[in-house]
Parts: structure tokens; sequence; C-alpha cells
């Protein structure tokens, strides 16, 4: 593989960033001191109990607040237009999203839209979207997506059921707050799930064809952080360091999407997705390994220095080492007892063609893969991960 990180490097970091348990307890004078005066919370219904601080501080200074609990699952469009409704009737000065990907996602769309005249459909794509004047604040309450640090927001598209993202340096939120106790609550199979999108996120960008350098560094650190920790968090998800490391890797695979993004992992989990409904990191965690070992060949010495990150010795070469990475991986996914088959989630095997036929639809994706891959190609990997 030739990397080309000959192109320009743009990065766009939140305003403000503050990492660390218990951080949350600092936001409420963050958003007074702001001035704010009117706040629209998007959160999840599980969440609120431990937000009611928080929201009592905000109305004890005479700041209105209002709350959502309307995004259940993986948004699709009708789900926000309904909430951006909801949003404009409200007409808040402050949007703060509080929760998994999904949510955050949502929250950025509609700090972006609420008095935005471009029509949904016309920002779909990169570098559409011509501004945002609300304020914006993303507080992760998963440790996977690493949302509220990139400039996407994905929903599903009703007619064709198909994801799209929204790509814009304006989605970046001015504030991030990360309080990885935040995530103690989150049952194992949710914190596998989002932690394996997170080294996801991390292992796409290091063995991109548009890799960089200063990427690189988050991307390696990321992998390294989540392998070491993601199984504790799983089984003791009351170790508050074990959450706090897995939340740092998710923070630094989320920086990773902007500049380089993911290839083909996410690509082909796009409609496990959209079709079966899957959750987005159980998509990525079924088809990780297999794409591993499609692509490993085409860049032997990043996959064997993705082996070192994840935990294990040099091998004699590239190769062993790249093969012991994968192993690991396959290895992880195991600890975290998360299905390692698409037959384990009922993914009907005759359903193969059709999905590859919608992955290769994924191109700003899968321009990104260090191997091409094409409709035989996605069909080969579906079939190994069956």
């Amino acid at each position: 593989m030739i990397i080309n990180n000959t192109q320009n490097l743009s990065i766009n970091f939140p305003g403000k960033l503050v990492f660390g348990n218990g951080s949350l307890s600092g936001l409420p004078v963050e958003i007074i001191d702001a001035g704010c005066k009117n706040a629209f919370i998007v959160t999840i219904e599980p969440l609120l109990p431990a937000l009611n601080d928080f929201i009592a501080q905000l109305t004890a200074n005479n700041i209105v607040v209002s709350t959502s609990t309307a995004i259940v699952q993986e948004p699709s469009f009708s789900n926000f237009e309904t909430l951006l409704s909801d949003a404009k009737i409200i007409n808040p000065d402050i949007v703060i999203g509080i929760g998994g990907g999904s949510v955050l996602d949502i929250a950025k769309l509609i700090a972006a839209q609420i008095d935005n005249d471009q029509p949904l459909i016309e920002i779909v794509g990169i570098g559409l979207l011509k501004g945002r004047n609300i304020k914006l604040v993303c507080v992760p309450a998963t440790s996977g997506t690493g949302s509220e640090v990139s400039p996407n927001a994905i929903l599903v598209d009703d007619s064709d059921n198909q994801k799209k993202g929204i790509i814009s340096p304006y989605l970046v939120p001015d504030i991030v707050y990360v309080d990885p106790l935040l995530t103690i609550s989150v049952p194992p199979a949710i914190t596998a799930a989002t932690g394996l999108d997170a080294l996801t996120h991390c292992l796409e960008a290091y063995t991109n064809r548009f890799a960089q350098p200063f990427i690189d560094i988050y991307a390696l650190e990321g992998i390294r952080l989540i392998a070491a920790n993601l199984v504790q968090a799983v089984k003791n998800g009351a170790d508050e360091n074990a959450r706090y490391q897995v939340a740092m890797g998710s923070l630094l695979g989320g920086f990773c999407l902007g500049p380089v993004n993911t290839a083909g992992v996410h690509a082909l989990s796009y409609p496990l997705g959209s079709t079966f409904h899957l959750a987005h990191g159980l998509s990525n965690a079924l088809l990780l390994p297999y794409v591993m070992e499609y692509n490993m060949e085409a860049s032997l010495s990043r996959y064997a220095n993705v082996a070192i990150a994840l935990g294990c010795k040099r091998g004699i070469n590239d190769h062993e080492t790249a093969k012991m990475g994968i192993e690991k991986v396959r290895s992880l996914i195991a600890e975290c007892n998360v299905p390692a088959q698409l037959r384990d989630v009922d993914i009907p095997a005759d359903a193969i063609p059709e999905m590859a036929k919608e992955a290769l639809k994924i191109q700003r994706l899968l321009k990104n893969n260090p191997r091409h891959i094409s409709e035989q190609d996605a069909i080969h990997i579906y079939n190994e991960a069956y």
C-alpha cells in the first residue's frame, strides 16, 4: 500500500475539551457563565437520574431547560425532522447532547439546523453545511463513537434505508465534557460493542490509504488503551480506571474521524445496521477481524504495528506479527462475549449478495481502504464472516 499523506491535514478541534472522572460537575457553571437562557438537552431516559443535579443547577440560575429522550436507536431522517420541529418551538440558545453516538449526532444536527434554511437533504455529504449559530455542547455517555469530537453525523435515509453522512466542521461542538463515570452504568454488551467500535476507528485510521503521521499518534495510543482495558471494563463495569482508559481511547478514536476517517470495516457494516438494525458497534465487531485478514498483505508493516499496539510481541517478521494482531482482536471479541459471526446474529446467508451491493455504495469510506474492495471481494468477506 502506498500511503497518500501529502494532501492537506485539516483538524477541527472542539473549542474546549474537559476530560476526567466527575468532570460533568463543572459544566453547569460553564453554561451559566456563557449567559445562556434557554437550553435544549437531547439525552436518553436511563441517564435522567444522573442529570438531576445538572438540570437543577441550570434552572436555579434562571435557565429554561427542555429535554428530549426521543432518540432510542440509530436515528432516521424522519426522527431528526420530528425532533427539529420540537426544537424550533423551544428556540434554545444552547443545545446539549448527553448520551451515545446517536444522541450526539442528533444534537449536533439540531444545533446546526434550528435556524438554517438548508433542508437536510442539501447538507448530506462532505462540507455542504454552511454554518451553525447555536451553541453546542456534547457529553458522551458511552465510550465508542467519538462523535463528541468528530465532524460527522450519521442518519438513516427513510427513502432508501441507507445510512447517510453529514460531514462538516460546523458539527464539531463548542464545548466537550468527557466524564468516564457516566459510562459506569452502561451494560457489558454495550460497553463491549462501543469499545470495539472505538478500536475500529483507531485501527482503520492507522491502516488508512490517507493515514497522517499526526493522526497515527492518536490512533496507536487509542488502540493500546482500548486493548489493554476493554475486557476489564466489560467484566467489571464499576472499575473507574478501566472506564477512564477506554473513554480516553474512544476520544482519541474520535479525533481520527475527521482528518482520516474509517474504511472497509465501516463500509461493510452499514448494511448490517440499515437492513438488519444491528447496533453500529456490533456490526463493526462482526467484520473487523475478517477485513483485517483481507487487508493485511496490502499493508504488512502497519498491521504489524497495530499488533504491537494491541499488546502482541513482535514476531520473526511483519507477516507473523500482523497475524498475531488479528488473533488478538479475535480473542478480545471472545473475551467480551461479542458474537463472532454473522450467523450468530441471524443474518441470512442469502442476504449477502444484496449486502455487498449496498456496501459498495459507501465509496466515501471504501476509497480509504488499504486494499481495493470490489463487489465480489465484499461477498467473499461476508462469507468469511458468516
